[in-house]
């Protein structure tokens, strides 16, 4: 097979179906955009789990006078009750489970509470009796919050024990949500993309269909035929995957390590990250115009 015919049988179909080869590049540039995107996100979101999950406390929380449930029927907590707890925190069966435990009174917990709302309504009418003391638990393994709960249900004195992962969880299904989402909407547009390299192959096919009748007449071979074809969505894949990468590169460095990274504490996907994306957006921008290419201009040849 001349690799130099055959390329210029490809640059010669590039250039009488220019506008269907740009609307071929943009679309697959706008669904793998999605693809990367939905990918960064999904790295995210493991990143944000282990930077947040590693953080992540128990809350025992204490009676105060105004709790009602089960057991602070004698109101506040007393030092006895304190005692008691903080000795179940220190003990044997629970010391394996616990990286370091500390008390916060009701001076402290109104200070952090000013801080945290503070300008609100809520800062003006909040006085320090009514929130809660707590002993903020840090565990080795943050999944054996349960142990924790188990122990000081119903205990004297404790009002409830809260694993702060569950306020994460429901951040993270929303994300995953939003990642799904782009997902299914990069999924369509890559069928989308398919079809539409499809109808261009084709197309430029029948634009061709006399040479294409010549050469079978001649004896050339069907995947002489085919190749500038396939050559010729390859080409449209390449183009919209390079500029889906340099999309995702740029998200990163500009919006992620840049205006993100500035405004919020924790850590985010950076260009290694993108870096590592790009090529599986390539190769799926390729492959999937090879393929697509590949199959229609084989279903053409049979008709």
């Amino acid at each position: 097979m001349r690799l130099g015919l055959v390329l210029g049988e490809a640059a010669n179909g590039l250039r009488r179906n220019a506008s269907m080869v740009v609307s071929v590049v943009l679309v697959t540039f706008i669904s793998l955009t999605f693809v990367g995107t939905a990918a960064l996100l999904q790295l995210q979101i493991g990143q944000m789990k282990n930077y947040w999950y590693d953080r992540a406390q128990v809350a025992v929380y204490l009676c105060t006078s105004v709790s009602t449930t089960a057991g602070c029927t004698d109101g506040e907590a007393t030092e006895e009750q304190k005692a008691a707890i903080e000795e179940q925190l220190s003990s044997d069966t629970l010391s394996k489970y616990i990286d370091e435990f500390y008390f916060e009174d009701h001076d402290q917990a109104f200070a952090n509470f000013q801080e945290q709302f503070k300008g609100t309504p809520a800062a003006d009418y909040v006085t320090p009796e009514v929130l809660n003391e707590t002993f903020w638990v840090n565990l080795v393994d943050p999944s054996q919050a349960a142990v924790l709960v188990e122990s000081f249900a119903g205990m004297a004195g404790v009002e409830g024990v809260v694993d702060q992962r569950r306020y994460l969880d429901q951040i993270f299904d929303v994300l995953n949500a939003a990642s799904y989402t782009a997902i299914t909407v990069a999924a369509i547009m890559l069928v989308a993309a398919a079809l539409l390299i499809a109808t261009t192959i084709r197309l430029s096919a029948f634009s061709r269909r006399r040479e294409l009748g010549i050469m079978r007449l001649v004896g050339a071979s069907n995947r002489f035929i085919q190749t500038p074809f396939i050559l010729e969505g390859v080409f449209a894949g390449l183009i919209g995957s390079l500029l889906a990468g340099g999309a995702v590169v740029a998200i990163v460095v500009f919006f992620v390590q840049g205006y993100l990274a500035d405004n919020l504490s924790f850590t985010f996907v950076d260009l290694s990250d993108a870096l590592l994306v790009v090529p599986l957006l390539i190769l799926v921008g390729v492959v999937l115009a090879a393929v697509s290419a590949g199959i229609a201009i084989t279903r053409y040849l049979k008709v």
